[in-house]
């Protein structure tokens, strides 16, 4: 068993012509097609498929019919949405795409994701229909040296590093919580919704940790190394009470500690 992730990026407008009737469409353009035309807004869509490769091609299937389901059905949903209805919560129009999309791309459609910014997105999965998946992304600077008593300082030295530097060192971190919701709760503004993952975050880890030196400054990592390990799953502790008062259910937290490092808690979040 596998899965084949395809991601379509496109864009729409008040101008922009009917999804399928550009002439102009471009080969390989980083931005997708339809292309933008005046102001409008740049979308991805990320669609999953699972199952067993064919034995003689070793396709899942050929990622051209991704592309042409999207196009077809998934694209001009959403043009529409954007011209007529701007207030529609995001997560019941991903629900019609992703029905939309499932007579061209079953039995193998497990996951749909649309990202409605470079951080924001929303996800409907196969195994949960009734649920949506809703992220965003956070930003926080703070110091940290990595030690661990346990050990000598010839050791730690030898462990860490430059990051056993007694002075600490900085990072500007990246945060990203991963809530699931009851789809029908996104019809009712009053409950949880991303203002409200954007004011819990902000008041349980940014106000929390910002401009800190996490050794010196905080409780959680008074005499917790703070590796990106721990951080991950501080993040997910402090969160995952006030998210579950409001509405949510937290699935996962990922924290970046640089670009090309980050640490997912908990690990069986991810998608069954």
């Amino acid at each position: 068993m596998i899965e084949l992730t395809r991601r379509v990026r496109f864009c729409v407008s008040q101008a922009s012509p009917a999804a399928g009737s550009d002439p102009g469409r471009p080969a390989s353009a980083y931005a997708g097609w339809p292309g933008m035309i005046g102001v409008g807004a740049f979308y991805e869509l990320e669609v999953t498929c699972r199952g067993e490769p064919d034995a003689d091609t070793g396709y899942l299937m050929n990622i051209s019919r991704i592309d042409a389901a999207v196009h077809a059905t998934a694209i001009p949903m959403i043009q529409d949405v954007f011209r007529r209805q701007p207030q529609r919560d995001p997560g019941r129009v991903l629900e019609a795409v992703y029905r939309a999309l499932q007579p061209a791309l079953d039995p193998t459609l497990v996951a749909v994701g649309w990202w409605l910014s470079p951080y924001y997105s929303v996800a409907i999965e196969a195994h949960a229909m009734d649920r949506v998946l809703i992220s965003q992304q956070f930003e926080f600077s703070a110091a940290h040296r990595l030690h661990s008593p346990e050990l000598d300082d010839a050791e730690n030295r030898q462990t860490f590093g430059k990051c056993n530097n007694p002075s600490g060192h900085g990072h500007n971190y990246r945060l990203e919580p991963i809530v699931s919701m009851p789809l029908n709760a996104t019809d009712d503004p009053a409950v949880f919704n991303l203002s409200v993952l954007e004011r819990i975050v902000d008041e349980t880890v940014i106000e929390r940790f910002d401009h800190t030196h996490l050794n010196l400054d905080t409780a959680e990592f008074a005499q917790l190394n703070p590796t990106v390990e721990h951080i991950a799953k501080v993040c997910y502790d402090l969160l995952d009470p006030r998210i579950a008062e409001a509405g949510g259910r937290l699935e996962r937290v990922r924290v970046w500690e640089t670009e090309k490092s980050s640490c997912t808690y908990p690990a069986d979040g991810h998608r069954r």
